[in-house]
């Protein structure tokens, strides 16, 4: 090898350092933590207008959805998907009564999502999402897309209780 062909490899560019995987990239494939619990990542549906992320995750024969959203913090719910129906889109009560809970509307918005995966929704969208709490801080999810509805039931999650253990 020539002299030159050395120093051009000295001073040639480094290749970059791998991006760590986060909670908001993660998808079909990998792996994560949530509250001790590891689970298998098998879809993500992904809003981009809001920087936020739906997964699905399997533990088993154990089906959890993970909700992610970058704010001035990164916020974490776990939900379970529960038996339930609503009539009409137009037709979301601001309060909902559920198990002995009441259930207040603390937020409602629509975006296009972008499913990969196995997800509730396998096509993408416009889809309309409504968000409660209740008074002991449970939560309860609504999502509309294309005529049908799903109801998830969950809490948050503390960041700390949330981490990547193997990303694709």
């Amino acid at each position: 090898m020539s002299l030159f062909k050395r120093i051009r490899n000295l001073v040639g560019k480094a290749e970059p350092p791998q991006v760590e995987r986060s909670m908001l990239t993660l998808g079909p494939g990998d792996v994560c933590e949530v509250s001790l619990i590891t689970y298998q990542v098998t879809g993500r549906t992904q809003n981009p207008q809001r920087s936020s992320a739906l997964l699905t995750l399997q533990d088993g024969a154990d089906i959890r959805y993970l909700l992610i959203e970058e704010r001035e913090r990164t916020v974490y719910a776990l939900y379970q998907p529960i038996d339930g129906r609503l009539d009409s889109i137009d037709e979301v009560p601001t309060t909902m009564e559920l198990d002995d809970s009441s259930y207040y509307l603390e937020e409602q918005y629509s975006g296009f999502i972008v499913p990969v995966g196995k997800t509730s929704f396998m096509r993408g969208g416009e889809q309309s999402v409504w968000q409660y709490q209740s008074d002991d801080k449970k939560l309860l999810r609504i999502e509309w897309l294309d005529g049908r509805f799903m109801l998830y039931q969950g809490e948050s999650v503390l960041p700390a209780d949330v981490r990547v253990i193997r990303g694709s």
